[in-house]
C-alpha cells in the first residue's frame, strides 16, 4: 500500500516562495535522491486564490518504510538543506496512509 507524505509552506505574512526554483530544481532533487528509497511520484500544488498556504507537495512512496527509509536517508540532508534556496516559510510535514474504501 503507497504511503504519501504531504508537505504544506505556509503563507506567512511577508514569505517568500520561489515558485520556479521549487519546480526546475527542487523538485527535481527530491527525486534523484529519495527515488532510490521508494519515491515514485511527487507532485506540486499551488493555490489558486490567495489562501494560508503557499504551495502542497504530494510525495508518494512504494510503502510506510519507503516513506521512513528517505526520511532518515543520507540524502535526506541535502534535500532538507535545500529548503532555505526558495522559501523562508517552514515546511510542515504530515505522514498520510492510503484506507482501503
Amino acid at each position: 500500500m503507497t504511503a504519501t507524505l504531504m508537505v504544506t509552506y505556509p503563507a506567512r505574512d511577508g514569505a517568500r516562495f520561489d515558485r520556479d526554483y521549487y519546480l526546475g530544481v527542487h523538485l527535481p532533487l527530491v527525486q534523484a535522491r529519495w527515488g532510490q528509497h521508494g519515491l515514485v511520484d511527487a507532485t506540486a500544488y499551488f493555490p489558486d486564490e490567495p489562501c494560508d498556504v503557499l504551495a502542497i507537495a504530494l510525495l508518494t512512496f512504494g510503502d510506510a518504510s519507503a516513506r521512513t527509509a528517505a526520511l532518515t536517508s543520507e540524502e535526506a540532508a541535502e534535500v532538507f538543506g535545500d529548503i532555505g534556496n526558495f522559501t523562508d516559510a517552514a515546511p510542515t510535514p504530515l505522514a498520510l496512509s492510503a484506507a482501503d474504501v
